[in-house]
């Protein structure tokens, strides 16, 4: 198996979501297994390295009947789809019945077919893993009680939305701790022995059909998380980590398989010491979305070696829609930032497009929206940089930037260089609602004694300027709201 490249693109879509659009636009009912060519050269053909086949598992009925009852999922469902039938919901990809491919989408074959047509054309396969929870009808429910955490009858009477009996057992719901329970999942139990081997048993299956798992709510099964969240419903507390003992024994036997985790709560370094090669950052998302430029420039002053095994992103399916959560303009900017930075990068099925409706996981049909003309090149250039060796392999570097007493508006500049043999890359983004100027300043004394000609990878203009000035006192920028350069292909003017 090939290894993964550097700051990898991967593109997460929505499998069943995907497939029945593939089946009214082809007329005929289409499985992972039928999938015509032609559809898996479009997903070659943008720049990614990864797919994300997000809920190819087995979904529960029992989860599904659930959330027909839940008022509150209804209405999301509505609000998604105006012409909502109850037959829309599939049951949530996170309500796992277990872990085999849903027949409705092929079935272990049909993935196997999907895996073999997306590494003929170079991309690898990423599938997902549920450490928390699983369906109340999982078969370890019955057949090994002792994986879950466990309560009693007044536990039951007393908290209902807690806990619930299932096979003559009471178990507690899946949770975050900072929310109400989920009522269509049972909890596991991160400290039972048992249920560590029984994981690394299914991840060394799954490894066996993917390159990568993307892991819900990774953090919640960190020792600490997990003890501060069920007290001691979980018993005692192991000497080793859960992440620790299941991704090693996994990477023994499968050396190049990728673990990426969701993680929030500023838990992404401690998840990546425990073996993870990326984790979501969530922090630079919600910066780019509500805090200031020096703030983001701030959050990019982190370490190298742990922003290079972070994820960004501007959208994935827990998160609104990027062009509804941003102006037009600020999407692009925002995109630009994440795709440009080190570190893995996330886009999401239909943010090229600009679909704006966010999509609940449990429906298997999403409405029908307008693609932006505009937005689709945008993204295959943006991606074609972010998949260049030059922003792969090459030294990275944020730069510093200046003004004048007079003028402030350098500081929602922000601005990195990447440098490797031959190239140059300058990114200089506006992130404002009102112009802004400044000197950047290049980290290349090698620049010096000569002038060089650059080009804006979006707009194709080229500039002019001496090596001696972009050192010191650094190339002069004027941006407007929200506006950005790429710089590229520098030559040296004799």
């Amino acid at each position: 198996m090939n290894p993964w490249p550097k700051h990898p693109v991967i593109y997460e879509i929505n499998t069943w979501v995907w497939l029945d659009e593939l089946s009214r636009k082809y007329e005929k009912p289409l499985t992972l297994a039928a999938v015509p060519p032609e559809e898996w050269d479009t997903l070659s053909s943008t720049g990614a390295d990864a797919v994300w086949f997000m809920g190819v598992w087995e979904r529960s009925p029992a989860g599904t009947a659930i959330a027909n009852q839940n008022k509150g999922l209804q209405e999301d469902f509505r609000r998604a789809l105006f012409d909502f039938r109850t037959e829309d919901n599939v049951g949530s990809p996170y309500c796992v019945r277990q872990y085999g491919v849903d027949k409705h989408l092929g079935g272990r074959k049909g993935l196997a077919v999907a895996r073999r047509e997306l590494s003929r054309r170079g991309l690898k396969l990423i599938l997902d893993f549920v450490p928390n929870h699983v369906a109340p009808d999982h078969p370890w429910v019955i057949e090994h009680p002792e994986y879950l955490v466990q309560g009693n009858a007044d536990d039951a009477r007393n908290d209902p939305v807690s806990f619930v009996s299932v096979g003559g057992k009471v178990f507690a719901c899946g949770r975050d701790p900072f929310f109400p329970a989920w009522p269509d999942v049972l909890q596991l139990n991160a400290f039972q022995p048992g249920l560590r081997q029984a994981v690394i048993e299914t991840l060394a299956d799954i490894a066996d059909q993917s390159d990568g798992v993307r892991c819900d709510m990774a953090m919640l099964m960190l020792n600490s998380v997990f003890e501060r969240t069920w007290g001691n419903r979980g018993g005692q507390r192991p000497a080793t980590e859960y992440w620790v003992d299941v991704i090693s024994a996994i990477k023994k036997a499968h050396p190049g398989f990728l673990f990426m985790a969701e993680a929030y709560w500023e838990l992404e370094w401690q998840l990546q010491q425990q073996g993870f090669d990326y984790c979501y950052d969530k922090r630079l998302y919600d910066r780019l979305e509500h805090d200031s430029a020096e703030n983001v420039r701030l959050h990019l002053c982190a370490d190298l070696v742990y922003q290079e095994k972070l994820v960004r992103f501007i959208e994935n399916h827990d998160e609104p829609r990027a062009l509804s959560a941003f102006s037009p303009q600020k999407e692009r900017t925002a995109a630009v930032v994440i795709a440009t930075i080190p570190g893995a990068k996330l886009f999401h099925e239909g943010q090229f497009e600009g679909r704006k409706v966010r999509l609940p996981v449990f429906l298997g049909r999403r409405p029908d929206e307008p693609v932006d003309p505009d937005l689709p090149g945008f993204y295959r250039t943006l991606l074609k940089a972010a998949s260049s060796e030059g922003l792969r392999e090459g030294q990275w570097q944020l730069c510093e930037r200046t003004g004048w007493p007079d003028n402030a508006t350098y500081r929602n500049l922000i601005a990195w260089c990447w440098r490797s043999v031959g190239e140059y890359q300058l990114i200089v983004v506006n992130l404002s609602d009102s112009g802004a100027q400044g000197h950047v300043q290049l980290p290349w004394d090698e620049l010096t004694g000569k002038s060089w000609q650059m080009t804006d990878l979006f707009t194709g203009q080229m500039y002019e300027r001496r090596g001696d000035e972009m050192c010191n006192p650094g190339m002069y920028v004027d941006l407007p709201p929200w506006g950005f350069h790429v710089l590229t292909r520098w030559l040296p003017i004799e």
